[in-house]
């Protein structure tokens, strides 16, 4: 047994309920004596000591619920946050949001900070310096102490929770399948670094479809952006280095970057580029020429991530049952695809 023990832990250790064993290392009456002196004597020989995440969270209710994103800038978040927002005023909770900025010692501020007392459970989007890091003990302790979090878009199987995504690889191919049936086989592809989850679920779509119709992967082609302030400057160097007559982008930025890119270099969108993005934001609605897009049903997947965490947060008996749902999309074309 490790020194480090936690809740869930002991519970586990002795079959009974995290709820159990926080109300018998409290002393409470609703245990029984036996029981209690159990859970007890087990936390004292194992040095079980509780951390900054307090030990009563699951019996103290705020009726507010957390989300942390990795940024706004994208409306693909800003529609997550109005999904999770219509449920959350529904059921009678209040949400509270916060920022990583993708970054991993943000994010374990605002988790531990938060989950002292202020909050009954977190809706999180992983931040990419977290993805990078794999590093998720602060997400792994909060479900430890008896605190439910649900994960939405940027997810890990590493921690065991509910989980709420698209099929990334699915709609990729269907985009890419697309362009191949417009026999258009030079395709670019702008993605993420493979250790961000969407990022590298995407770019699977990509290879995979290319392979299944006998078209050999040009890895020349796949442009991995780690730094966005260098996203033109690469574009740029792309478009100089590569011939390709269609592009997938893995959201509205990249692609709306992409498109400008063409443009200025005074390529026919879409009679000698077409152009695929992710999300379905205002900027693919509003741009010139407007980008076709596979659609994600981001309030859809804010309203379904709020229902499950409220779900836990009022069910009568604890279980370790896990949900993923996934979230159907939509191709949409507009003036970037031909058709």
């Amino acid at each position: 047994m490790k020194k480090n023990l936690t809740l869930k832990q002991i519970a586990k250790e002795l079959e009974v309920s995290v709820s159990t064993v926080s109300k018998a290392l409290k002393n409470s009456e609703e245990i029984s004596e036996a029981t209690r002196q159990k859970i007890q004597a087990f936390a004292k020989l194992y040095n079980y000591k509780p951390n900054n995440i307090a030990l009563s969270l699951k019996n103290r209710k705020t009726k507010t619920i957390a989300v942390i994103i990795p940024e706004v800038v994208h409306h693909f978040f800003a529609m997550v946050i109005s999904g999770i927002e219509s449920v959350s005023n529904q059921k009678g909770y209040n949400v509270i949001i916060c920022m990583s900025n993708e970054s991993y010692e943000r994010e374990v501020i605002n988790m531990e900070m938060l989950a002292s007392g202020s909050i009954d459970g977190f809706i999180i989007s992983l931040s990419k310096e977290s993805q990078e890091k794999k590093d998720y003990h602060h997400i792994k302790e909060v479900i430890n102490q008896g605190m439910p979090v649900v994960m939405f878009d940027r997810v890990t199987r590493e921690v065991y929770t509910d989980k709420v995504i698209i099929d990334d690889v699915l709609a990729t191919q269907e985009a890419i399948q697309f362009f191949l049936s417009k026999e258009r086989k030079k395709i670019a592809m702008i993605s993420t670094p493979d250790y961000i989850s969407v990022g590298r679920l995407r770019t699977e779509g990509y290879i995979r479809t290319l392979e299944q119709n006998d078209i050999s992967v040009n890895e020349d082609l796949i442009l991995r952006i780690e730094d966005e302030t260098k996203l033109t400057e690469q574009l740029e160097n792309l478009f100089d280095t590569q011939d390709f007559n269609a592009l997938m982008a893995v959201n509205e930025i990249y692609a709306v970057a992409a498109l400008k890119v063409a443009l200025r270099r005074g390529i026919k969108v879409p009679e000698e580029l077409n152009i695929i993005g992710f999300t379905d934001g205002i900027i693919s609605q509003h741009s010139t020429p407007a980008i076709s897009t596979v659609k994600q049903n981001a309030f859809k997947m804010g309203e379904i991530s709020a229902k499950l965490l409220i779900d836990k947060l009022e069910a009568d008996n604890e279980h370790e049952h896990y949900i993923t749902e996934v979230i159907g999309t939509e191709l949409l074309h507009r003036e970037t695809t031909s058709l």
